[in-house]
């Protein structure tokens, strides 16, 4: 006869845990899956860095410093009106500015890179697009870099036969146009303003646009999406607001 209690009957209906059985035996399942994860990221393959030569290099040093002009003019404006939508675009402006210029600067100190030029400004942008093409495209952006604007005029997109080592970046001022900036107040202010940081944008435009053809770094062609998105807004914004000041 057998006996229902008898060990041989228990197996035959499956382990029984206790609750602090199951408990441990998580736990266990837990670790084993977190070690195995950690031994796999050591493991695998890290993707090198950037190299100091690279076009992901040289756009974070250049759009630093075109970053950085546009935090000064902002800073400049908003000293100069007391119009409430020009300084909060100001505002916007410098902040959200500074913060992506420190981005670009972490970059460089994680990639082991310094932060001073290895080459003339715009170098990097004669490096050939990643498919090998001519042509921008509208990677990481939904759409093409014309077609976001279509009631703008947009300007030539730099190409390798028109970029030379050491130009000026696209769309920065001169001092002698800051300088008459520091001169003016109020309205006169205002619209030398929006005319100053519409064509910086557009040149920023056509910067990140370029080093989505450039790169594959997704930390890089996150921010230059970024940048295409919000300054073609603030294009638009930027321009009806220089259309009630004329």
């Amino acid at each position: 006869m057998t006996d229902v209690d008898s060990p041989a009957s228990e197996s035959s209906q499956g382990i029984r845990l206790s609750p602090a059985q199951a408990v441990a035996l998580a736990v266990a399942v837990v670790i084993v899956v977190l070690v195995s994860l950690a031994v796999g990221r050591l493991t695998a393959p890290n993707p090198a860095p950037p190299s100091t030569m690279s076009a992901e290099a040289g756009f974070a040093r250049d759009m630093q410093e075109h970053h950085n002009q546009a935090v000064e003019l902002a800073l400049i404006v908003r000293d100069k009106t007391d119009d409430p939508d020009t300084r909060l675009l100001a505002y916007d402006i410098a902040t959200s500015q500074s913060q992506q210029s420190g981005q670009m600067f972490g970059w460089l100190a994680e990639w082991g890179l310094p932060q001073a030029p290895a080459e003339p400004s715009m170098t990097w942008m004669l490096r050939p697009p990643l498919g090998g093409g001519g042509g921008h495209s509208d990677r990481g952006d939904g759409g093409s870099v014309d077609g976001a604007m279509p009631d703008m005029a947009m300007p030539d997109m730099a190409t390798p036969g028109t970029v030379t080592p050491g130009m000026a970046m696209p769309g920065m001022a001169t001092r002698e146009q800051i300088l008459q900036l520091e001169g003016l107040s109020g309205q006169q202010a205002e619209v030398q303003f929006l005319e100053l940081m519409i064509a910086h944008h557009l040149g920023g435009v056509e910067m990140a646009a370029a080093i989505l053809e450039r790169s594959d770094v997704n930390v890089v062609r996150d921010l230059a999406a970024g940048i295409l998105s919000v300054q073609k807004s603030e294009i638009a914004l930027m321009q009806r607001m220089l259309a009630e000041r004329r």
